[in-house]
């Protein structure tokens, strides 16, 4: 994709929407199932570290309680009393019992019975004096011998006290937990202990298993908070930190420690008020949960990236026919595309839009007559061409009969030419509907200045109520004219006909008609099909199909010229007559031919009249004649077409001479050359690619430039003398056009000083 497309708002506004559209969803979904899954993950990993924990829990409180079982049956063992154990008989049944009991769980490592107020202590391997067991057997390292004998003596309840390290037979070191069992249990009065030694790792070992393959710390804290048993994986934890985790409740929790996030797991027991934590850093913890998170994160990039090239293509897609249409816009304005700042291409097309439509609004009049001229002049080659050249324009044929109404005035000096007259009624005839026979209207403005043809449809059944309703519509088209100006015009009726395609026909038999104005008067109606009831049709050529081809010629239209020549000669050939009057009606069509040639001033005619005079055949005279119609209709083309820029070349030149006239206005010009507002409007614009209005301004304008770099007199009188009396606003528009007062630029480009007393505006 090129750099300067995105260099289009629009194209970015579409980029955006499709992605708003394409990542509003994703990432809502993307949330929902991070959430859940990093949430479920999460919680499953809790609850999985919540489970272990509990589990080495109840494992550890089952084997204390087992101990708290064992010292109780040995309280009631007959085998373990006093008299039994110091019986120096009885004494081995007794040591046999204690090492049965010691096997009876996995995690004693010695067992030991003490009856209070004695110096002998007995276990599985035997009696020894205290001293012996404290001096020799188990050294403890922070349990002396007066407090060892004491606590023996004095505990109420069973006690484990904190991991300690031990030198066993002065040898071997290690971690063991003591656990002090008074017996009988649950009596006010005791009369012994039974302490078990359980190594550290016992316990450690159980609380391992929560820890699996993960470093981080578990303990076993006492009720007071003192830590019973720890093991730690990495890096241990100050006696600060330690104090922290013995307070902690149950639950989960996260906490820093060294600077590092751990999730800290809590379990309480209810049996004896321990409590089991586990502490790990929380990238471990949760380590799945970040492979799931990275996971996640790696789909919704690989979806986000093809999710965004995606949408770059659709907003392409979606602007490539707006882009097409800006090149089709500016290669019909033959200009290069420049975006004016600010706006989109989709404003730039609406103002394009509007400025054509307000171009096809101002030429609608001019194309819908020409259009409807074209048919008069020239017909159309089929009725599906001519039906829908009136579409085209928005006009219609609904009745199945159509002719041509040709009107014109004479003015005079009793009676002058009235511009606002005409116009209005133009306004009124453009297209009307009558009330009889259904008839719908169409006027068409004609070259001459004083001719307005009309084209009517209307519907009829048969031909004597066709005749009716020609009548009836001309009458109330006279009462139309007649109440809107107080000319009362004269008409020339053409023939009826099926089609649209033959208007044409029906155009040449009007303008025909109305030649009979010099014979019948003003204001007289004269139909077409009347003019061929003033011959003998048996004896020599009908009248007014010599007036019809007549007619064609001077109008210069070369179908009907064309197509009467051929009609008159196959009724020629029809007929059964002698060959010098059928030689004599040959030479009337032909003078008829060259009479209207030299009517339209075409004097070169004279000169083919010799090769006119010579045919052999009445094909050859036909073939002769056709081509001679075609050339004069040309001619006559070509003159109408150069008195149309004639015209308007007078009246540009008289607004170039006149232009400082404040009076000046196309009303005024169109009562000057005697035609319609908006036919001057049209040939103004179209000859110089600018209305009226704006051609006076630029002649103004220019003028005033002109004075403005070459003098320095008033603005004021400057602007008078173009013709223009409002100062301020020519100032105004003179600033908007030039981007200066007239007083700023006659400083920047004058050629002399400005006069005293002058303002910034020079006025």
């Amino acid at each position: 994709m090129r750099w300067n497309h995105f260099k289009s708002k629009l194209l970015i506004k579409y980029i955006l929407s499709y992605l708003s559209i394409f990542l509003v969803p994703i990432i809502i979904m993307t949330v929902i199932i991070y959430e859940n899954a990093v949430n479920n993950l999460r919680s499953e990993i809790e609850q999985s570290g919540i489970s272990h924990l509990e589990q080495a829990k109840m494992n550890i409180d089952g084997r204390m309680a087992e101990l708290s079982e064992i010292a109780a049956r040995i309280s009631f063992d007959n085998k373990l009393t006093p008299y039994m154990v110091q019986h120096f008989y009885y004494s081995g049944e007794a040591i046999e019992a204690l090492d049965k009991y010691k096997a009876n769980s996995s995690i004693i490592n010695e067992l030991f019975l003490y009856f209070r107020g004695d110096d002998i202590i007995y276990s599985s391997r035997g009696l020894m004096s205290i001293d012996t067991l404290i001096d020799h057997s188990y050294s403890f390292m922070n349990w002396d011998k007066e407090t060892f004998s004491k606590d023996l003596n004095a505990v109420n309840l069973p006690t484990l006290r904190p991991s300690d390290s031990v030198t066993v037979n002065r040898n071997a070191k290690n971690r063991m937990l003591a656990y002090l069992v008074p017996i009988p249990p649950n009596q006010t009065y005791s009369h012994g202990t039974v302490m078990y030694l359980i190594e550290e790792s016992m316990l450690t070992g159980i609380m391992n298993s929560v820890l699996g393959n993960f470093e981080g710390n578990a303990y076993i804290f006492g009720a007071d908070g003192q830590v019973l048993a720890a093991t730690s994986r990495g890096d241990a934890m100050v006696e600060a930190d330690m104090a922290k985790l013995a307070s902690i409740p149950s639950g989960i929790h996260s906490a820093n420690f060294g600077n590092v996030d751990h999730s800290v797991v809590a379990v309480k027991s209810e049996a004896n008020g321990w409590t089991y934590v586990t502490a790990m850093p929380s990238e471990q913890f949760f380590g799945r949960v970040v492979h799931i998170q990275t996971f996640i994160f790696m789909i919704f990039g690989v979806v986000l990236i093809f999710g965004s090239i995606l949408a770059v293509q659709l907003a392409r897609r979606q602007y490539h026919p707006i882009r097409d249409l800006m090149e089709f816009a500016n290669l019909k304005k033959n200009s290069e595309h420049v975006l004016p700042k600010g706006k989109t291409e989709l404003e730039w097309i609406r103002e394009t839009l509007l400025s054509y439509q307000n171009q096809v609004d101002l030429q609608e009049p001019y194309a819908r007559n020409q259009c409807l001229l074209t048919l008069l002049k020239r017909g159309a080659p089929s009725r599906q061409e001519a039906e829908d050249m009136l579409r085209m324009i928005g006009a219609s044929t609904p009745g199945n009969r159509l002719f041509v109404i040709i009107m014109a005035w004479d003015y005079s000096e009793e009676l002058p030419f009235s511009v606002d007259s005409r116009e209005a009624l133009w306004q009124k005839l453009a297209e009307l509907q009558l009330s009889h026979a259904q008839a719908t209207v169409y006027g068409v403005e004609l070259s001459q200045p004083d001719q307005l043809a009309l084209i009517v449809s209307m519907t009829a059944d048969e031909a004597d109520n066709e005749q009716i309703c020609v009548e009836s519509i001309i009458e109330e088209m006279q009462s139309m004219v007649l109440e809107h100006t107080q000319f009362v015009p004269t008409m020339g009726i053409g023939g009826c006909y099926a089609g649209p395609e033959q208007l044409n026909q029906s155009y040449i038999e009007a303008a025909s008609a109305l030649e009979y104005r010099i014979v019948n008067g003003k204001g007289s109606v004269t139909f077409f099909s009347n003019l061929s009831h003033e011959q003998d049709h048996d004896f020599w050529i009908a009248k007014d199909s010599l007036i019809k081809l007549a007619q064609s010629l001077k109008q210069g239209n070369a179908n009907v010229a064309v197509a009467t020549i051929g009609a008159l000669f196959s009724k020629l050939h029809s007929q059964d007559m002698s060959i010098a009057l059928l030689r004599c009606m040959c030479f009337d069509l032909l003078n008829t031919v060259l009479k209207a040639a030299s009517e339209l001033g075409l004097a070169e005619m004279a000169q083919r009249v010799p090769d006119l005079t010579s045919f052999e055949t009445l094909e050859q005279l036909e073939a002769k004649l056709c081509e001679l119609a075609i050339y004069i209709c040309g001619q006559v083309e070509q003159l109408q077409e150069t008195e149309q820029r004639s015209l308007t070349d007078e009246v540009i030149a008289y607004i170039e001479q006149h232009y400082s006239d404040y009076e000046l206005s196309l009303e005024r010009l169109a009562g000057v050359y005697r035609v319609s507002v908006s036919y001057l409007s049209r040939s103004i614009k179209e000859k110089i690619g600018q209305t009226f209005s704006q051609y006076v301004w630029q002649l103004r304008m220019d003028e005033v430039v002109r004075q403005l770099k070459s003098g320095d007199e008033p603005l004021k009188d400057i602007i008078l003398r173009v013709g223009y009396l409002d100062v301020p606003n020519f100032i105004r528009k003179f600033k908007k056009e030039t981007g200066y007062t007239p007083g700023q630029y006659r400083k920047l480009y004058g050629a002399g000083e400005v006069s005293a007393g002058l303002d910034e505006d020079g006025i």
